[in-house]
């Protein structure tokens, strides 16, 4: 299949939709899907927060200043040997698949939001093919020069592009030049569509999803639709979740599988409920090899570097604030959970009142305190602009799992 040679001339609503992307750490491909894309960039398998954002970088190069698939591989070349990064699949094919799809799907997004604009003066749009395209797909073949109503719902999954390497898209028109193109509006295609089980090698476990026929699945949407239309804050989950926020399109999701069973934590690892505030600070500190004194980067089960200090617990004035709600005595668990969690979780939360979107980090453990017949719950979560920590004693599982939504990143194999 023939690559696509994008244009040196800048396609502004294109830069402006990719820019307002969040960077957004992911196990597999299928942790985020369709328009979840419209808010985030992924590259999946990529979860550290450094990788992600040095790809950012070369795909918001290549998209702006028109870099070749060769200087983008270069960049490739450069982060895999940096960051020690073990991806799947052959350097090339892998390097092509991040480099167009990227490329392909902002173009179409930035489009998309031209021809919204046009609607007025070009009310059908027209399905092209690309002629460059050396194994074309039948149904994509078929579906050339179809014309139909821009607000036609078949739109709403055959866009383009329709797949890995497909170099579909629309173009708008007016009746005059349906009438100069010898073409006719409608009738819609009608081909069906299929279940298929996607994701079989996903830490995650595999998805089923139904996709229109011809459409590979994750392409049977509208690429800048969902983020076009949605004009005010996200939604809250539902039922809502603790300190999460997410909405239309953002990928938040909750996992089908149970978590891990607590794990024994002798009675040693809860800490006397009255130390002084220097003391709490100094055992937890110590846990990572650092001190008040020495701050140290600690790097989790995924290689995710966090900065551990004093600073960790004293407020803007630089009072301290370790035993906030009497957590204390519970942060030897806490330093487990962030050394040793359950599951790791990535999610996007909407800041309504600022207007912008954060990404958060959250680290899940529970353990089975020698002494105690509940569960306690240690989570740690770390965003941009700050972090908590909740733990406690739990009293069923539901409370646990209320804190599981995001993209899981990891999972403790018990």
């Amino acid at each position: 299949m023939a690559t696509v040679a994008y244009g040196s001339v800048p396609f502004q609503e294109q830069i402006a939709f990719f820019r307002k992307k969040l960077n957004l750490p992911t196990s597999a491909w299928t942790d985020v899907y369709t328009r979840e894309h419209d808010w985030a960039f992924v590259v999946a398998g990529a979860d550290r927060d450094e990788i992600v954002s040095a790809f950012r970088g070369a795909i918001d190069k290549a998209i702006a200043g028109g870099a070749t698939l060769e200087e983008f591989r270069k960049d490739f070349d450069a982060i895999v040997e940096q960051y020690g990064w073990d991806y799947q699949g052959g350097r090339n094919w892998r390097s092509r698949v991040i480099y167009e799809t990227n490329l392909r799907t902002s173009y179409a997004a930035g489009r998309y939001e031209q021809l919204q604009q046009l609607k007025r003066l070009r009310p059908f749009w027209r399905y092209c093919h690309s002629d460059a395209v050396v194994h074309p797909r039948p149904l994509h073949l078929k579906w050339n020069n179809t014309v139909l109503p821009a607000d036609d719902p078949w739109w709403s999954t055959h866009f383009g592009p329709n797949g890995w390497g497909c170099q579909c898209y629309v173009e708008g028109l007016n009746a005059r030049d349906v009438k100069r193109l010898g073409l006719a509006v409608g009738p819609r295609p009608e081909d069906g569509t299929e279940t298929v089980v996607i994701g079989q090698r996903s830490p995650n476990g595999p998805r089923t999803v139904t996709v229109p026929k011809g459409i590979d699945p994750g392409f049977e949407y509208t690429p800048g639709k969902a983020r076009l239309e949605s004009q005010i804050p996200p939604e809250i989950p539902d039922p809502p979740v603790s300190g999460s926020a997410g909405g239309a399109g953002l990928p938040n999701r909750r996992p089908s599988d149970p978590l891990p069973a607590p794990r024994r934590a002798p009675a040693s690892r809860l800490l006397p409920a009255n130390l002084s505030d220097e003391r709490y600070t100094q055992a937890f500190l110590q846990e990572f090899g650092a001190t008040p004194e020495m701050p140290a980067i600690f790097r989790d089960v995924l290689g995710e570097p966090l900065p551990i200090g004093n600073r960790l617990f004293l407020d803007p004035s630089g009072v301290t604030k370790i035993n906030k709600r009497g957590r204390g005595q519970y942060l030897l668990l806490l330093a487990d959970a962030i050394k040793s969690p359950d599951e790791i979780w990535v999610r996007l939360e909407w800041h309504g009142a600022r207007t912008l979107a954060v990404v958060r980090r959250r680290y899940i453990a529970r353990f089975q305190v020698q002494g105690s017949d509940k569960p306690l719950l240690a989570v740690f979560e770390r965003g941009e602009d700050g972090w908590f920590s909740v733990t406690g004693f739990a009293g069923d599982t539901q409370q646990a799992d209320d804190w599981r939504v995001g993209v899981r990143l990891y999972r403790r194999q018990e």
